[in-house]
């Protein structure tokens, strides 16, 4: 079951960080079934991942800077669009109630913003949030709220018995808001028609 690693964020030499992690049509977890996670951290000591295409439809952002003290309820109207638009996803079910920005690099915050790969960073505080709330955020985001963790090694076993797949990142996959379609493209960038797979199939 994935847990919380002690790790460092950010490109650290390891294995799948800065790629994207795709569960298998057999996945047995619930949780995971058809995720397509952005991989943040990846060593020996664990992994930490960013599901992307789960939406959650309870919490919108603007309903979220409220809760947080970032704006006023009466505020939410003068909300520029890009931050009224922003997407709200299920991170994974690692600490749900804290908030991760995956975004473009043309924002950052010092000693807070992590570079992930050339075109995606991550930042995890609330001065993020008040920058998109002003307009004055990155020009591409995701808020995700949780995200899952594996201890030490517990991924790599993972993936020997065929429980996911990988692939390069894909910034699309990332932004993009068409989250019921994320899966099917993930499986075709990595060549594989989905529907020719099962849970026991070996990877291609």
């Amino acid at each position: 079951m994935p847990k919380q690693p002690a790790l460092t964020l950010g490109r650290s030499g390891g294995y799948l960080d800065g790629q994207m992690l795709v569960a298998m049509p057999g996945m047995a977890d619930p949780r995971f079934a058809k995720a397509v996670i952005f991989m943040c951290a990846h060593s020996k000591d664990g992994a930490m991942g960013i599901v992307v295409n789960r939406r959650s439809r309870r919490l919108k952002f603007a309903d979220l800077l409220v809760q947080l003290d970032v704006i006023k309820e009466d505020e939410t109207i003068r909300l520029p669009t890009s931050a009224a638009g922003l997407q709200v996803l299920r991170g994974g079910p690692v600490d749900r109630g804290r908030g991760f920005v995956l975004h473009s690099p043309d924002y950052g915050v010092k000693d807070s913003t992590m570079e992930i790969e050339p075109g995606v960073s991550l930042t995890a505080t609330v001065d993020i949030l008040k920058a998109i709330a002003t307009g004055e955020g990155p020009s591409k985001a995701v808020l995700a709220l949780g995200y899952a963790g594996w201890g030490g090694g517990q991924l790599e076993n993972e993936i020997q018995r065929n429980d996911w797949l990988n692939c390069p990142v894909d910034e699309d996959l990332i932004f993009n808001t068409d989250h019921d379609h994320k899966y099917d493209r993930a499986m075709r960038i990595i060549g594989i028609d989905p529907r020719m797979l099962s849970g026991e199939a070996g990877h291609a």
